[in-house]
């Protein structure tokens, strides 16, 4: 029985967990150039403490875990954490949000541990637009890292694009030609207003320019817990879907909570708000009985919604230290 309802009556089923704040890529949408500075590993939570906020967080009805940084798989022994996470009773599935550039060496590893599903930040096809966006790293490596998810049944493996107006919103139709020359799952993805740059392009201007390739269609075929919605080109074997978190917001429907990686659980990416567990777990100041009392009274103050459309939101935490 899920005991997680919040005050909007939303079940809330969905935990995303921040396993490190590091990354080997700054995209202009998440970090400045120069990076920040990294939390330092003891105050990060250990593999064994995110097992245990899992563990009594499967008790209260939290099924689904998705996996995600900074860059993930730049966190040591990876797949040690999603065996642990995997079998733990009450957990569905375990998935993993990653720019693709460390993938392809680590996927059978991470398939074999329990991994059920991947999604792939990949915002050009052009190396010269892909380094602008990321500052580092190299276009074939998360090619690659698709490719290879693809092959070891990771499926469906989905593509995540954030748009950017005068950036790389030129490829939007290059994109959704992916699904169906190579059956791909592409998710457009409006930029949020949490910099300086004026990036937005909105999810209907993104529709209009697929429209001259035919209509779309919804999909419910996709799998998948989080705020996309889904549609197919006719003929085409994969899927378009759009996060307009901007212009359209799902909170609505949202079904999830956020675990930074050090520690705090929070109701909502776009809020400061929420409730250190990293204390109470490693100086046993609490009872499980009590860990699972405060991760109550995170859903309990959760928002209605978040104000990113109306409101000039700035987060003291980085989008790279609690996963965006």
């Amino acid at each position: 029985m899920n005991s997680l309802i919040d005050s909007n009556n939303r079940r809330i089923n969905y935990l995303r967990i921040s396993v490190t704040d590091r990354c080997n890529l700054r995209c202009i949408y998440c970090m400045p150039e120069g990076g920040v500075p990294w939390i330092p590993h003891d105050e990060i939570l250990t593999y064994e403490e995110i097992a245990t906020i899992v563990r009594i967080g499967a008790g209260l009805g939290i099924n689904k875990i998705r996996l995600t940084g900074g860059e993930p798989l730049t966190r040591a022994e990876l797949p040690k954490l999603i065996e642990m996470l995997s079998g733990i009773n009450g957990i569905d599935e375990v998935s993993l949000t990653t720019n693709g550039t460390l993938l392809k060496e680590q996927v059978l590893a991470l398939k074999e541990a329990g991994l059920r599903r991947i999604n792939i930040s990949l915002d050009s096809f052009k190396q010269e637009i892909f380094k602008q966006i990321t500052r580092l790293g190299n276009l074939q490596d998360v090619l690659n890292g698709i490719e290879s998810a693809k092959d070891a049944g990771l499926n469906p493996v989905k593509i995540d694009m954030v748009v950017i107006k005068d950036v790389n919103d030129n490829e939007i139709i290059d994109f959704a030609k992916k699904t169906y020359e190579q059956g791909w799952h592409i998710r457009f993805i409006e930029f949020m207003p949490l910099s300086k740059i004026d990036g937005l392009v909105t999810a209907k201007e993104i529709r209009s320019r697929i429209e001259p390739l035919g209509k779309l269609e919804p999909s419910i075929s996709i799998i998948g817990n989080g705020p996309a919605r889904y549609y197919r080109l006719p003929g085409a074997k994969g899927t378009i879907g759009f996060i307009s978190a901007v212009t359209e917001p799902f909170c609505r429907w949202c079904n999830r909570l956020r675990l930074t990686s050090y520690g705090q659980l929070c109701p909502c990416l776009l809020s400061d708000d929420g409730i250190d567990l990293r204390e109470p777990l490693r100086n046993n100041k609490y009872s499980e009985d009590e860990i699972r009392r405060l991760i109550i009274e995170v859903v309990a103050s959760k928002p209605t919604q978040h104000r990113l459309a109306t409101d000039n939101i700035a987060l003291t935490r980085k989008m790279s230290q609690i996963g965006g």
